[in-house]
């Protein structure tokens, strides 16, 4: 890693650091431990769609699965809420190596109604067994998580635990696509054949990125469980699925830092125009629009494209 990179995650670890500083409403320090949470589920399902080429409308089952398993275990059979996250962990891993064996032979559009198929399937699980999820009404008395008698259960402590672990994932990520398995995930993205003739086994990489990321998801549905201390099936339906895949899409496919700035957007967007009561959906969705129109290739690449052109047009001036 360059000292460029080097400062630039000193400098974002340092901004995460001074915003409750700065922030100290607990009202925006819950904002930011979703936009947390949800840059958790991006950045996964960003190294799947962004870097592999492999497109998933199923990642909020993996959420869900995540927040179930965690919230059932801790709260009806009394099991600590760590150990009930790496069970958590372990099931949605489980799931998608099952899952992903037959569906990852599918592409493009096949591979998406396939995982849509998978995400219906586990949110009527969700609504229909209700003597284990509560069914619509959603399972309450979830416990927050402890650590060594530190309870996290205020905006500011979950805070810490939420950025810590998104800090950490958006580190890994960043290094992982920068890594030899990353030039891979690429190499898949622009031709499954071209890659196969380097003698990549394209099936086990799909394999092994479809997982990675289920894990992603399933890690963030842990820890919203245990931030709201109440789950329901409608917050894993699929509309949730397509509102994941708007914010890669917005925020900027193969792009780690576009994950955070998509997931930051979509997570803000909804809550500023509250305001205009029944147009709120119309104008999100003509926001939504526009960005796909002007910035097809996402916020971050749209907004580092406007600065090249204005230095470039600058330069241009002063040379006369």
């Amino acid at each position: 890693m360059t000292w460029r990179r080097l400062a630039l995650w000193g400098g974002f670890a340092v901004v995460l650091a001074l915003l409750p500083l700065v922030l100290r409403n607990d009202y925006y320090l819950s904002l930011l431990n979703f936009i947390g949470i949800h840059t958790i589920l991006v950045v996964g399902l960003n190294l799947l769609m962004g870097y592999a080429g492999q497109i998933s409308l199923g990642h909020a089952a993996f959420f869900g699965v995540g927040a179930y398993t965690s919230g059932i275990l801790s709260a009806t059979y009394g099991v600590n809420p760590w150990l009930a996250m790496v069970a958590g962990l372990g099931l949605a891993g489980l799931l998608a190596f099952l899952i992903g064996i037959p569906a990852l032979k599918l592409r493009g559009y096949y591979l998406a109604m396939a995982t849509l198929g998978f995400g219906v399937i586990v949110y009527i699980f969700f609504v229909q067994a209700q003597r284990l999820t509560g069914g619509p009404s959603g399972l309450s008395g979830i416990p927050s998580l402890s650590l060594a008698g530190f309870a996290f259960h205020t905006p500011l402590r979950l805070y810490a635990l939420i950025w810590g672990a998104t800090l950490g994932l958006l580190a890994l990520s960043a290094g992982l696509v920068d890594s030899r398995l990353g030039r891979a995930l690429r190499a898949l993205h622009d031709s499954e054949a071209a890659a196969e003739s380097l003698g990549i086994n394209t099936q086990r990489l799909k394999l092994l990125i479809f997982v990675w990321s289920a894990l992603y998801a399933s890690l963030a549905g842990s820890l919203y469980a245990h931030t709201l201390n109440f789950i329901a099936p409608s917050s894993f339906d699929i509309m949730f699925s397509i509102k994941l895949v708007t914010m890669v899409v917005v925020g900027g496919m193969a792009s780690i830092w576009g994950s955070l700035l998509g997931a930051g957007v979509l997570t803000v967007l909804p809550e500023l125009l509250v305001v205009f009561h029944d147009f709120e959906v119309v104008i999100f969705g003509a926001i939504l629009m526009v960005v796909m129109i002007f910035l097809p290739r996402g916020l971050v690449r749209g907004l580092l494209d406007l600065w090249e052109y204005r230095h470039f047009r600058r330069e241009g001036a002063s040379r006369g």
